[in-house]
């Protein structure tokens, strides 16, 4: 793992959190509390659609990685080969199941009262349009992150997330049309499908690209991510589940309140990101011949990793009121403080968990991790239905956190076991 691979990833992460910065308070004033809301949803699901490569993006890298690693650098193409169309397949299943659900009204589960269904609905058809291109783009950036290959990736990373806030900002200066704002998203995920694609194809030897299905590396592929596919669904929904309850059980307002201070503690994981994305490959690829080697690795920068987000987020929870009001240009808000503080703890445990769960992933461990997904649902809906009926947006901040403290626990417990 070099220094420069896991500072071109925090460049690629960070950069677009200075434009969400400058942005994000525009937005909110000139789109007001429920369209905001409602384009953060989106952001919500949009991240969502990664997980619908089913665990094949992952599988990919880890696949590559281990073939370089065995010299074995003819058989990559059609590894590329079958994992891309897996996902197209798995994308394309997601998308039609989103325009069901628009024509069937999900839009009206929201309450959002000022913005027609008409609108809502558009908007949800357009976000469906996204769901392919978000799980192809998956497997190709796996295929550049196999060849440690992170420049490119993190520049694509930056203007992305350029686009991701700054296009919005720029239409709602002329219009608040929920489905016009969320149509910009959609663009700029075509646009980084084609460039993922450039630099995975750029990565392989010779320039070879010629690669052809095959159900033999599928079911490889599967054996990896089938598994991971269950962790890979379930994680993110976790995740996210908070916003949609959110607005279900509170309202889209609800959402503003929550996510602001959310967006800004969850940032802080950009660390872990970083060093999470360099470790998966090279683990990897040292476990094939020196794993003494992958483990001293993965001890020293869990402690690195562990040490900096505490020192980071004590610093966050104590400057986080005047953070927000500088930031959003009005006092902030008691309840968004208070929720800002109580994820603080939550992502100190998820950045933890994340390294574990980068180790167990490396040893092909995943139907240990999936299962832990499955034990952790029940309770956490539960947990998060019932704190934020009971305090409102600091209850669903206290279940995330708390769900985050189960999570990496038994991270832990697993990469015990799994010596």
């Amino acid at each position: 793992m070099r220094a420069s691979h896991i500072s071109w990833n925090l460049f690629g992460l960070g950069l677009p959190l200075l434009i969400a910065a400058v942005t994000v308070p525009h937005l909110l004033s000139g789109l007001g509390s429920q369209r905001f809301g409602l384009l953060a949803l989106a952001w919500g699901l949009i991240g969502y659609a990664g997980a619908l490569d089913l665990g094949i993006g992952r599988a990919t890298t880890q696949r590559v990685a281990a073939l370089r690693s065995g010299g074995q650098e003819a058989v990559i193409p059609h590894v590329v080969a079958t994992a891309t169309r897996l996902t197209l397949v798995t994308g394309g299943i997601g998308m039609v199941l989103i325009i069901v659900s628009a024509i069937l009204g999900v839009g009206e589960l929201v309450h959002a009262n000022d913005v027609p269904q008409a609108e809502i609905r558009s908007a949800v058809l357009m976000l469906g349009l996204a769901l392919p291109m978000q799980a192809v783009s998956a497997t190709y950036r796996g295929v550049s992150e196999a060849y440690l290959s992170f420049r490119n990736i993190s520049v694509l990373r930056i203007l992305l997330g350029a686009a991701n806030f700054g296009i919005p900002y720029l239409i709602a200066l002329f219009s608040t049309r929920v489905d016009l704002l969320i149509a910009s998203l959609v663009v700029s995920r075509a646009i980084a499908l084609w460039f993922y694609r450039i630099f995975a194809l750029q990565c392989l030897s010779s320039g070879d690209t010629r690669g052809t299905y095959s159900r033999k590396l599928a079911h490889q592929l599967f054996q990896f991510g089938g598994w991971y596919t269950v962790s890979s669904i379930l994680g993110p929904l976790m995740t996210q589940a908070d916003r949609f309850l959110i607005a279900a059980i509170l309202g889209a307002a609800a959402v503003t309140t929550y996510v602001i201070p959310y967006e800004v503690t969850v940032q802080t994981l950009i660390l872990s990101g970083a060093v999470t994305t360099v470790a998966f490959p090279a683990i990897s690829r040292m476990l094939v011949n020196d794993p003494d080697g992958a483990a001293l690795l993965f001890r020293r920068w869990l402690l690195r990793v562990s040490g900096a987000m505490a020192i980071g987020l004590i610093i966050l929870a104590i400057i986080l009121p005047g953070l927000l009001t500088l930031w959003l240009r009005h006092p902030a808000d008691p309840a968004s403080v208070m929720v800002g503080r109580i994820l603080c703890i939550g992502v100190l445990a998820n950045a933890i968990g994340s390294m574990y769960f980068a180790l167990l992933q490396a040893k092909r461990r995943t139907r240990a991790t999936a299962m832990l997904h499955l034990v952790e649902v029940p309770l956490y809906l539960c947990a998060l239905v019932a704190l934020t009926k009971l305090f409102g947006v600091t209850g669903a901040a206290a279940a995330w956190s708390l769900r985050m403290c189960f999570d990496a626990s038994g991270m832990k417990i697993l990469v015990r076991q799994a010596k």
